[in-house]
């Protein structure tokens, strides 16, 4: 489980935006009826849902992708080779593109408190740490400073019994590669136990075409996965996964032979595809092929109820963007009391359904709210924040209305479009 994330100089997040899952000590009766939407580990409340909402190009997006972005170096810097720049783009403005960029998470891993962070810009790792909390103050497992001189010995320095020979992945860890990634990938098991929680454990989107990732999922949860169906409304009855040998061309890039590119015949491989055919009360015995017949929005709901049935299960915690893209209010209400319904899964979303903006639903805490600074930076804040505001009054009115300033301010009356048009 997660319990902090912090992110700066990343897109448009300029100074540091922390998302913070553990809940506030609200006390009002309105909060004690929305019990579900919190856990207690410790002597401590965490919430199971934040919702990020905003206008157009205020950056929620940008915590989505930056948090993607950060999550991939981990599993996958380990692969980088010298002179590989990385992808993501910093703020632009003020000078930022030549600062560091920050990441940094708490989250739990076997019971016990992580706290795991790095700074990078886009040519090398600048710094990377890593601590836990055997008590109420944390230890060293290992610190990382790129800038303080050439030897691994002066960069590198370790606390007892955590890695066997760390100066041996010290060694092998390039100035574009992640220690935890590269140790890791050399079998040393508290590293792998750290890959496989942000593998497996903290999960950005979900899968959106088929693959052996989602077969399994769907295996495993096809009772759960049919059940949530039938409570979305949804006239599905039965779903069969189906492997099929399907020819395809390979991309240009990876052709086999010269005379293939001087013929201009591409090469041709064949693959496994994975087709998900559903059956409908009306006629059982009729499939229909999901990613081909089904509306875009039972497409979107099934492979959302896929991953999000694993993720209540498993207690893991799933960041997305836009989760309720062509999905009904009802649905998406459906989707997040899903979450609220587990044991202690989490799931930090963006949105632009105002509907869910109501502490009928939501803790005061749970609702977030991004707005553009006049800096054009992010500015990240909550609805806790606001203190005036009582759980009594409006929520999704007072957005609207601009109360929260998180609302576009767009003239978009017929008589200002015409003005556009020129007439």
């Amino acid at each position: 489980m997660v319990l902090k994330l912090s992110l700066s100089n990343f897109y448009s997040i300029k100074d540091t935006l922390t998302v913070d899952f553990e809940a506030a000590r609200i006390s009002t009766a309105a909060t004690k009826e929305l019990s579900d939407n919190v856990f207690t580990l410790g002597n401590k409340k965490y919430l199971k849902s934040i919702g990020v909402f905003g206008p157009n190009a205020s950056g929620k997006t940008s915590i989505v992708k930056a948090l993607s972005f950060c999550i991939s170096l981990i599993l996958d810097s380990y692969r980088n080779n010298e002179g590989v720049r990385f992808t993501f783009m910093p703020f632009k403005f003020d000078g930022y593109h030549e600062k560091p960029s920050t990441f940094s998470i708490n989250f739990i891993c076997d019971g016990t408190e992580y706290e795991y962070s790095f700074s990078l810009n886009r040519k090398e790792i600048i710094s990377e740490s890593l601590y836990y909390y055997p008590g109420k103050r944390k230890a060293k497992i290992f610190v990382r400073k790129e800038q303080v001189g050439k030897p691994k010995s002066e960069i590198y320095s370790f606390g007892d019994g955590f890695f066997v020979k760390p100066l041996d992945v010290a060694q092998s860890t390039g100035r574009n590669t992640l220690f935890i990634s590269r140790a890791s990938q050399m079998d040393r098991e508290l590293a792998k136990k750290i890959y496989t929680f942000f593998m497996q454990n903290l999960l950005v989107n979900i899968p959106l075409i088929p693959n052996d990732y989602a077969v399994n999922l769907f295996n495993t949860n096809k009772p759960l996965l049919l059940q949530a169906l039938k409570m979305a409304d949804s006239d599905i009855i039965d779903i069969e996964a189906k492997k099929e040998k399907v020819t395809v061309p390979v991309m240009p890039a990876y052709l086999t032979s010269r005379r293939e590119v001087i013929s201009g015949m591409p090469a041709m491989q064949t693959e496994t595809y994975i087709r998900f055919l559903t059956s409908h009360k009306k006629n059982p015995g009729i499939k229909f092929d999901l990613e081909i017949e089904e509306s875009s929005g039972t497409v979107h709901l099934f492979y959302m109820l896929l991953a999000l049935l694993d993720v209540c299960k498993h207690g893991k915690t799933l960041v997305i963007d836009e989760f309720d893209l062509s999905l009904h209010t009802e649905l998406a209400e459906f989707i997040i009391n899903l979450v609220h319904a587990s044991k202690n899964a989490q799931i930090l979303f963006t949105s632009h359904n105002t509907n869910l903006i109501s502490t009928k639903k939501f803790r005061k805490d749970q609702i977030y709210f991004t707005n553009k600074k006049e800096d054009a930076s992010t500015d990240f804040y909550s609805l806790f924040d606001f203190k005036d505001f009582r759980e009594n009054m409006d929520a999704e009115k007072g957005y609207l209305q601009g109360r929260f300033d998180a609302v576009p301010y767009v003239s978009s009356s017929v008589e200002s479009i015409k003005k556009l048009f020129g007439e």
